[in-house]
């Protein structure tokens, strides 16, 4: 491969043979078919191997392919190429007068890569957002389209699939009518006592920040749909200057504060889509455990502030509905999000990030696939009841193994 290609934050370089940036679905098929191993690079959002082919693999971008975004008014449903980012498709539902049901804290991420690998936003009744999508079209080893519709038995493995079953190349998600969403910040909201299920129930999104450095959380994001009740938050004093995630960080590029209405796809995000995010300095770590075992897990991770904060920039913990994907962090049970937004160190990062692994393991602790975590597929296999069904889909479709990457053999056969 000429020249170096590495994700977004510069901490992978990719190993493949090739990199290829097909103009026509035609060619994508003719790559893939003759390919000995393929994966798909998506918008590089991601810190860890998942889409590394190995050495004698084949590097798709899908960029160079036409950005396809169909919108159907009369059924509130929209088709969309794989390489298509959230940011564009958002803007173009939002001009049909629809809407997503949610949006990831950046809308720059690809949508096939976030489905694929379990991306969610926040709120109690807000599940990942792979729930949107009703229909996956990939392209197989062999360079033939398969196409599984929400309703077949094999589709609970179809869309948060790691890009172990082939090359999305396109997906129909659900739409529903557009809303209006204001966004009010709150500062220092108390760990003790805390009422978890009150505090994160309060609105359509609410999101928490910590430096665990004291106990509690810095900020709270709470977004409310204006077609919705305006609650009161009695648990913490409201900002009194507009804020960004990250302390001491200039909240220009952040989505619009103090209560002032907007789009769904301009609050719904913690970022601006105009915002284009340099290469990240920075790593990131997420677990999704049962929401029942929120401030449990929550005081663990306060007791081990001291070992996290030093390679911490924050930490934001969201809720996320539970979904029926066989490979997804939610799979069966509601959840509680923790991210660690860490700093760029390769070499002090990844102890910590076994310590908050060891800190949550009683709690049944299942990672973000495309974030930074050591857990072995071993441990990973017994907390993912579907696994074995999604082995089997994969082998159906992929008989070869042209998708089974390090990081996919690792969790499925260990």
């Amino acid at each position: 491969m000429t020249g170096t290609v590495t994700n977004w934050a510069g901490n992978i370089t990719y190993t493949a043979k090739e990199l290829h940036r097909p103009p026509t679905l035609g060619t994508l098929r003719s790559l893939v078919a003759g390919a000995a191993g393929v994966r798909v690079l998506g918008s590089g959002h991601s810190f860890n191997g998942l889409a590394d082919p190995g050495p004698e693999g084949l590097l798709l971008s899908l960029d160079a392919l036409p950005p396809g975004i169909d919108v159907d008014t009369a059924a509130r449903t929209v088709r969309v190429s794989g390489g298509v980012r959230y940011a564009e498709l958002a803007r173009r539902v939002n001009a049909h007068g629809l809407a997503l049901a949610n949006m990831a804290s950046l809308p720059h991420i690809s949508v096939a890569g976030s489905v694929a690998t379990g991306t969610h936003g926040s709120g109690v009744g807000n599940a990942p957002l792979a729930a949107a999508v009703r229909e996956v079209e990939l392209v197989t080893g062999d360079g033939t389209t398969v196409t599984i519709a929400r309703g077949e038995e094999r589709f609970g493995g179809a869309v948060t699939s790691l890009g172990a079953l082939g090359v999305v190349t396109a997906l129909t998600l659900d739409l529903e009518p557009a809303f209006e969403v204001e966004q009010h910040l709150f500062t220092e909201l108390p760990l003790a006592e805390l009422d978890f299920e009150a505090v994160m129930g309060v609105a359509y999104s609410v999101s928490l920040f910590t430096d665990w450095r004291a106990p509690g959380f810095r900020q709270v994001w709470v977004k409310r749909r204006t077609d919705r009740p305006s609650p009161a938050f009695p648990w913490a004093a409201p900002a009194t200057r507009a804020l960004h995630p990250v302390p001491g960080m200039p909240a220009v590029n952040c989505t619009e504060q103090f209560g002032v209405p907007g789009p769904w796809h301009e609050r719904l995000p913690h970022f601006r889509a105009e915002f284009t995010p340099s290469s990240g300095a920075e790593l990131q770590s997420e677990y999704l455990m049962p929401r029942a075992h929120a401030v449990g897990a929550l005081h663990a991770l306060h007791a081990i502030g001291e070992a996290v904060a030093p390679v911490l920039q924050t930490c934001e913990v969201r809720t996320v509905a539970a979904d029926a994907q066989w490979l997804s962090p939610a799979y069966g049970r509601d959840s509680v999000a923790v991210h660690f937004t860490w700093i760029a160190d390769t070499a002090a990062v990844p102890p910590v990030v076994r310590r908050v692994e060891e800190a949550l393991a009683e709690f049944d602790a299942r990672p973000h696939w495309g974030k930074v975590f050591a857990i072995p597929g071993s441990v990973l296999r017994q907390r993912l009841p579907r696994v074995a069904d999604f082995r089997r889909l994969a082998r159906e479709l992929d008989p070869a193994g042209k998708f089974a990457n390090a990081f996919v053999r690792d969790l499925l056969d260990g």
